[in-house]
């Protein structure tokens, strides 16, 4: 069973910083992630891009998060980071993972992971 295992998320003050780590479990399957993602969503609001990473290391990040947020991959080990700094209560949020990942049987399956809670209070 494949699995996107994150954490790392918490509570923080206005200007504090967390750091988010993601894995992809998949005992006994053969696979390669590809493109990467974080979104967050917050109450009421719809699911959005944070920042997202190609398996060569190529970034995206959204508006609100440049210069505050750092993506990062460790393709040997299957993990995905967000560093964030400067938090802002507009970050407040459950951030999920994303990955595309490519099997040995030529399937092309997206997977999301549970979700971490996020909140920054000013």
């Amino acid at each position: 069973q494949v699995q996107l295992v994150e954490s790392g998320g918490g509570s923080v003050q206005t200007g504090g910083s967390l750091n988010l780590s993601c894995v992809v479990e998949a005992p006994g399957r053969v696979f390669r992630a590809n493109t990467m993602s974080w979104r967050r969503q917050a109450p009421g609001n719809q699911r959005e891009l944070v920042a997202s990473i190609t398996r060569s290391g190529s970034t995206t990040y959204a508006d609100s998060v440049k210069g505050r947020f750092t993506i990062s991959r460790d393709n040997v080990y299957n993990t995905m980071y967000l560093m964030m700094n400067s938090l802002e209560p507009e970050d407040t949020a459950v951030y999920y993972c994303n990955a595309d990942l490519f099997f040995d049987d030529g399937r092309n399956l997206n997977y999301w992971g549970q979700g971490t809670q996020v909140t920054v209070s000013s």
